[in-house]
């Protein structure tokens, strides 16, 4: 005789996507992390929608990941770029420091 699971009543719950940043390596929400997408002209853009299409990588809004990712070249090997196009990289710095301060250590 084999046991039947019962199953709970009431609401569904909405499944979130997690997506993982290449700095900090921390799972959040992928609506939280902040999407950088690589074209098909090897060019990096950030995605604030998250559906341009190409390769893309996640970072959180912490300038220290920023930074990290843009010093130990994790998005050239997430995006699978020998190497970030000058004026890319000055618009991905630039767009770092927007950013607010993090305010909690993770």
């Amino acid at each position: 005789m084999t046991q039947t699971a019962k199953k709970k009543k009431g609401p569904r719950q909405k499944h979130v996507p997690q997506r993982t940043c290449v700095a900090c390596r921390h799972t959040n929400a992928k609506r939280t992390l902040i999407r950088l997408v690589r074209d098909a002209d090897a060019r990096v853009h950030i995605d604030p929608t998250g559906k341009r299409n190409g390769r893309g990588a996640y970072l959180c809004n912490n300038p220290a990941c920023w930074d990290q990712a843009l010093r130990r070249h994790a998005l050239e090997r997430a995006l699978r770029v020998s190497a970030l196009h000058p004026e890319d990289l000055a618009a991905l710095e630039a767009y770092a420091r927007t950013l607010p301060l993090a305010t909690g250590v993770k």
